[in-house]
């Protein structure tokens, strides 16, 4: 559920999480919470959406929250690039939300801003992706409830890569080939986002490396990436790279419209895609970097985490409950019908038919073989220092290894604070 506004970076949800770290109790200021009505039972609940680009999710999660009859829920779905800053600005008032969407971040957890869901999570646990109720656990605790699973990976038109004579790409050494034999007239080979964030894990895991290791200890420091960085310059300076398109990765009209040949995007854009360009439409996964590299596949996706700072804690947990748990039907609607994302819900994701053939199947072979799911200890600090790093090496063509050494200090004190 993840093609979003045409205002709306994906990465940019993440960015004020630094802050939540040195969040203590809500500041008690505001009166007026916004909230009237409460149905039967009187009691109200406020969740927070970002607004997702699909027609009809905004109306969806309405439906599901007015089926609701233990309290009146009303949703804020908020639009443009401020949901980030809009949602953590409210936790510091009255007016916050009782529930609210967002990915697994530490510092969440560590300033006691989310409720413990172990109790409603545990006795379906078994039913759940392990890595996403892993990437949601902390201390043996988990915090939220996985909702879309959204794989992310490259899209290429066929026809214009037998036109050009060219093979999917296996390598990174080939992505940069294949994106210099794409390139003609106006239609660049290949389109990683405009700020080439998106790109940043999966090169990295791809260079058989990964952001931190089992210990919670520094894992991207590594020749591979070093290389990877080098060959994102080489991409970056070549001129075959789309920079400028109207719209992020995240959308994907830059495929659809022909400005690229290859572009990185969500599955859950396959369906726009189709509609577009029918059968001409293929996929593969971030190639590997170095001869000793694996192809992978980020998975993106959101939760549904449960403010335990608000005044109605138990109440909102049964509400998440019955929604994101005991409601099926809803949580297979959410994940099939408004753009394609897998069911975190082991169940639903076998019985999900419109993922059973075709371009969605080979989206979530690519997922079970690639992917890579969020590492809840790798906080926003961590994350800007490698987009730093790939700004300095990438863009500005400096030293990877002083890029990477000026990144360690900035991990190191985080993962000190975090950890010991």
């Amino acid at each position: 559920m993840s093609a979003l506004s045409s205002t709306w970076d994906r990465r940019s949800v993440l960015r004020a999480a630094a802050g939540l770290a040195a969040l203590g109790p809500l500041a008690a200021c505001g009166s007026n919470n916004g909230r009237s009505g409460g149905g039967s039972s009187g009691k109200e609940l406020v969740q927070y959406f970002h607004a997702y680009g699909e027609a009809g999710t905004e109306q969806a999660i309405k439906r599901y929250a007015k089926a609701y009859d233990k309290a009146a829920v009303t949703t804020q779905w908020i639009t443009g690039s401020d949901f980030e800053s809009k949602l953590f600005a409210s936790l510091l008032t009255k007016n916050a939300p009782d529930v609210f969407e967002f990915h697994p971040q530490i510092q969440l957890v560590r300033s006691g801003q989310v409720a413990d869901l172990s109790d409603i999570v545990d006795p379906v646990k078994d039913d759940f992706n392990p890595a996403d109720i892993a990437s949601h656990t902390v201390d043996g605790k988990i915090y939220g409830v996985r909702m879309i699973d959204d794989p992310q990976f490259f899209f290429y038109r066929p026809s214009l890569l037998e036109k050009a004579g060219v093979d999917v790409p296996t390598t990174l050494d080939e992505l940069v080939e294949a994106a210099a034999k794409l390139t003609t007239g106006k239609v660049k080979g290949l389109f990683l986002g405009n700020d080439l964030h998106a790109v940043i894990n999966p090169m990295i895991w791809s260079a058989g490396a990964d952001t931190l290791d089992s210990q919670n200890r520094i894992a991207y420091h590594t020749e591979g990436v070093k290389e990877g960085l080098k060959k994102m310059r080489s991409l970056f300076t070549s001129g075959h790279l789309l920079l400028d398109a109207p719209a992020d990765y995240w959308d994907p009209s830059a495929i659809d419209q022909g400005l690229c040949a290859i572009q990185f995007c969500g599955m859950w854009a396959m369906p726009q895609m189709q509609k577009t360009l029918g059968d001409d439409i293929g996929v593969f996964p971030f190639p590997k970097v170095t001869d000793s590299g694996k192809p992978s596949v980020y998975n993106g996706g959101w939760s549904m985490f449960v403010n335990a700072k608000g005044r109605h804690v138990d109440l909102a947990k049964e509400y998440v409950k019955w929604l994101w748990i005991d409601r099926k039907k809803y949580q297979e609607d959410w994940s099939l019908s408004y753009g394609f994302h897998i069911p975190p819900r082991s169940s639903l994701a076998a019985s999900a038919t419109k993922l059973e053939s075709g371009l969605p199947a080979e989206g979530v072979k690519l997922f079970g073989e690639y992917g890579h799911f969020d590492n809840i200890g790798w906080t926003q600090s961590m994350i800007t220092a490698l987009e730093d790093v790939f700004a300095d090496c990438v863009r500005k063509g400096g030293d990877p290894e002083a890029a990477l050494d000026k990144a360690d200090t900035t991990v190191n004190r985080e993962l000190k604070k975090l950890f010991g």
